[in-house]
């Protein structure tokens, strides 16, 4: 796979500080039962990297140390790792919101049947992705037979009350095809609640557009193609200053499975860690006892890609 890191690491993009840490954003492992075109973790089923239960329990250490609001789970399928009902549930003793990062057809998987269940009875927030509401454009994407998979799943997750339920909050993340920006958030959102109602009698509580960063496999196929420029020459002419205040890695912090410590989970894929006291890399337990307030954020080319437009971060677009 062609690799865009070379073409990233210089950049003119403006210089950012942390605020206050919010959201511990975990990567669990890059094992998936999925291998989808715009995966920038290039996550798939040969993938073997899982984090450990010891690195589990930092996390549990640092989330019980740090005034955190929200565990972000992720993968790959985090539902893969052996420890993931384990952080789960104690996290969740914490009063923490816990995050999962679903790909919906993992719960339909052998071995998986009570998953659905168990996200249930913990209160998980779900985050599901779900590039389009047509049959075509997701298997295009994610793989045959996914488009179906996935339907099946979120009419298992409503039927435990996911998207109507308070406390089962269930939100779908749309990827664009191609050289594309997302389209504006509140007016897709209208549509995949009216298309996924009226043809399979499916509700969600809200939907995240986000934008493809030209990193990993996306990345490996710009260059592949020949449009590597192009899309970056899209990013940098669609750069809004006013997205500069809330880019996620302002009050995230992205961990993966080994416990080393990035600015958000593009740098992660990026191998560009965290700058902390002049060390190369940063590790989960060096910032226990640590306040990274006004740290700076460790940028790159691929940085255009939150700033351009309506802005783009794992929660969706920046403007409301």
């Amino acid at each position: 796979m062609l690799d865009t890191r070379p073409l990233l690491l210089k950049t003119d993009f403006p210089a950012i500080n942390r605020d206050v840490l919010e959201t511990l954003q975990v990567n669990l492992g890059y094992k998936c039962n999925l291998s989808c075109t715009h995966c920038h973790v290039n996550a798939g089923p040969a993938r073997i990297e899982q984090m450990d239960k010891n690195t589990v329990d930092l996390v549990l250490e640092f989330i019980r140390k740090h005034a955190v609001k929200a565990l972000d789970l992720t993968g790959g399928a985090p539902e893969l790792n052996p420890h993931f009902k384990y952080l789960v549930k104690e996290a969740r003793s914490t009063g923490i919101k816990v995050i999962d990062r679903c790909n919906l057809t993992i719960l339909g998987e052998p071995g998986f049947e009570d998953m659905s269940a168990f996200l249930a009875e913990q209160g998980v927030t779900i985050t599901a992705s779900l590039p389009c509401y047509s049959e075509h454009n997701v298997e295009k994407q994610r793989g045959k037979g996914v488009y179906w998979e996935s339907i099946a799943a979120l009419k298992t997750l409503n039927a435990l009350g996911y998207g109507s339920d308070s406390d089962k909050e269930l939100n779908l993340v749309f990827n664009p095809d191609g050289l594309n920006l997302p389209p504006a958030q509140k007016e897709l959102e209208e549509n995949y609640k009216k298309e996924l109602l009226v043809q399979h009698d499916i509700v969600f509580n809200q939907l995240f557009t986000i934008t493809n960063m030209p990193i990993s496999r996306f990345g490996g196929m710009l260059l592949a193609k020949g449009l590597y420029h192009e899309y970056m020459t899209i990013l940098r002419e669609s750069y809004r200053e006013e997205n500069l205040a809330t880019v996620m890695c302002r009050n995230l912090l992205s961990i993966d499975y080994q416990g080393d410590v990035y600015d958000c989970d593009f740098n992660q894929m990026l191998k560009m860690p965290l700058l902390s006291e002049g060390k190369r890399k940063t590790h989960l337990v060096d910032l226990i006892e640590r306040d990274i307030t006004n740290n700076p954020i460790v940028i790159g080319e691929h940085c255009f890609g939150c700033t351009a437009g309506q802005g783009s971060s794992c929660g969706g677009a920046l403007e409301n």
